[in-house]
């Protein structure tokens, strides 16, 4: 008998094969393994995997004497590979339950039929990996990296005494992601397909152009998810939250969407003609509220003058107010959570301390607004024109002593958004995504940026003094200069 290490092989049933290539473009690989009955995974110490990694990390430098690290079928769990390069490392079957990946490198590694319940992943790379068929329930990927990974289902096998395939791991740990964190991780392209992925936190997930066709995502929450291109045929995705997840051009043939949270969702070329959205939560129309756009706004300006003792706060939450001509009004500490604010005209507005958080406010006009202790939490501002706005912070007075409080912009989007010429002293940017924005003699004075991608911004005369830039994307040089 072969070692557990080198007894793995692909099996492969012709005509399940088949059948499966054609629709889940070979979902349902099978893994062998040689094993008795009384054989156990080898069980490492700390110090034999500290030894065998070593090793594994000449080998991906060339060093003479290194070796690719076989560690199929071992016993890993509750061990520490936090930060070590395990780059296209044989990894089949291992378990790896409870165990320390924190920023590890799996890329194009091999993790079929992995065991990683528990797991601590945070940071780690796993892009291009094989992890068909592992099971993730519990982990936490977050701001993990999947780019084109493998999450399909798989099984592996081992060839019982009379030459039967039956499933190898005894504690039947089922592949998936089940109750799993996944928050901020970059999952485009990964294949998912037939996965199950219950109860999973994905908020603010990069999914672009993933396949999911089949999978299951009931109750999962998809807030502020990209779900550019998505497969999502036939997928069980009842009772899932999509706020501020964006909808663009994304396949929904066969889906299952009933008692799903679409409130706050974008849409984009979506075709829901054969989607299930029985019980499905959506966006109010105004025309469906029995008080006139121009009432709400005439009380809360009333609410406003006089410090809350008359009138009514504005609360548009969870509506649909795309287009809306509101130049010019004030709108100060208005809720517009959750809103669908596409193409809406708030030029000249005053929004002081109004929550606009998860806000879909693609191709919005806020020219010379007054901005300032804003909330814009996850917003997308992907085109909006922010022209001159003030979106410094704001003092604030109370029984207890005065106080600044910050203009809000961690996670929103503000990609090819127009910020030229715009007061954004103290405010907070965590982890913007500014690509292609023109900022262009902004004033980001005192402000945290922490994280903000800056991939073809026009930063010319753009002042960053006394900004956290820790971890910002595409920030290389600044021009300051007068040129077009």
């Amino acid at each position: 008998m072969q070692s557990l290490g080198l007894s793995l092989g692909i099996v492969q049933c012709n005509t399940v094969h088949k059948n499966l290539c054609d629709y889940f473009e070979c979902s349902a690989h099978m893994a062998l393994a040689e094993q008795t009955d009384e054989e156990k995974p080898k069980r490492l110490s700390q110090k034999e995997l500290d030894d065998i990694i070593d090793l594994h990390e000449q080998f991906l430098q060339g060093t003479r004497g290194g070796e690719r690290a076989k560690l199929g079928m071992m016993d890993l769990s509750y061990l520490d590979l936090s930060g070590r390069d395990m780059k296209r490392a044989d990894l089949v079957g291992t378990l790896l339950c409870h165990s320390k990946l924190e920023k590890t490198n799996f890329a194009e590694a091999n993790l079929f039929a992995c065991d990683l319940r528990g797991a601590t992943l945070i940071r780690a790379n796993l892009d291009r990996a094989d992890i068909r068929g592992a099971c993730l329930s519990g982990a936490n990927l977050t701001l993990a990296t999947l780019v084109d990974c493998d999450m399909r289902d798989g099984v592996l096998l081992r060839a019982g005494d009379k030459g039967d395939l039956t499933p190898y791991h005894k504690n039947e740990a089922a592949a998936g992601m089940e109750k799993a964190t996944v928050r901020g991780a970059n999952m485009s392209g990964a294949k998912v397909s037939v996965s199950v992925v219950v109860q999973t936190d994905l908020t603010d997930c990069n999914l672009k152009n993933a396949k999911f066709v089949r999978a299951n995502l009931s109750l999962s929450n998809l807030t502020g998810c990209n779900l550019e291109g998505i497969d999502f045929t036939d997928a069980n995705l009842s009772g899932a939250v999509f706020h501020g997840a964006v909808f663009t051009s994304t396949t929904l043939d066969g889906a299952d969407l009933s008692g799903a949270d679409l409130i706050g969702a974008m849409f984009d070329n979506i075709d829901f003609s054969k989607v299930d959205l029985s019980d499905t939560k959506i966006a109010k129309s105004l025309k469906s509220v029995d008080i006139s756009l121009k009432d709400i706004l005439g009380s809360h300006a009333k609410w406003v003058k006089t410090n809350g003792k008359e009138g009514r706060r504005a609360v548009f939450s969870k509506n649909n107010m795309s287009n809306q001509n509101l130049s010019g009004v004030n709108l100060s500490a208005a809720d517009f959570s959750l809103a669908n604010m596409k193409g809406a005209d708030l030029s000249k507005s005053e929004c002081l301390m109004a929550d606009f958080s998860y806000c879909d406010l693609r191709g919005s006009v806020f020219t010379r607004a007054d901005l300032r202790g804003v909330k814009f939490s996850c917003a997308n501002f992907s085109g909006a024109n922010l022209v001159a706005v003030d979106l410094s912070d704001v003092m604030i007075s109370s029984r207890a002593g005065g106080g600044e409080w910050r203009s809000n912009l961690d996670n929103a989007k503000l990609r090819g958004a127009l910020l030229n010429g715009s007061n954004c002293r103290n405010a907070d940017f965590t982890n913007c995504d500014f690509t292609e924005a023109n900022l262009r003699d902004a004033d980001f004075r005192g402000s945290l940026m922490t994280g903000a991608i800056f991939t073809g911004a026009d930063l010319r005369g753009t002042n960053l003094d006394n900004t956290d830039k820790r971890g910002t994307v595409g920030l290389t040089k600044i021009f300051d200069d007068d040129e077009d």
